[in-house]
């Protein structure tokens, strides 16, 4: 899946990643990012000392896979969700 993604979903992203109650899956969900994508958007986006922070903190952070994370306080609302739905 290769789409151009705006400044606004980069940031939100961004923000949804550096969240620890937003699991990976979540992100998944709601922007189509899959992990990989989302360590290569936070790799291109951030500077290299704040990528290595955030890496730091994800890595092998159970909170970060749904599996182990309660569902009950990570959804938020992506952009472009009203308009699909209008569309």
């Amino acid at each position: 899946m290769t789409h151009s993604l705006s400044d606004a979903d980069v940031d939100l992203i961004i923000d949804m990643a550096w969240a620890d109650e937003v699991s990976f899956d979540a992100i998944r969900a709601q922007t189509g990012q899959g992990e990989k994508q989302v360590i290569r958007l936070m790799r291109r986006h951030l500077k290299p000392a704040s990528f290595r922070l955030w890496r730091s903190r994800v890595s092998g952070r159970k909170a970060k896979h749904n599996g182990r994370l309660r569902q009950d306080n990570v959804r938020q609302k992506w952009p472009h969700e009203d308009t699909e739905q209008q569309g």
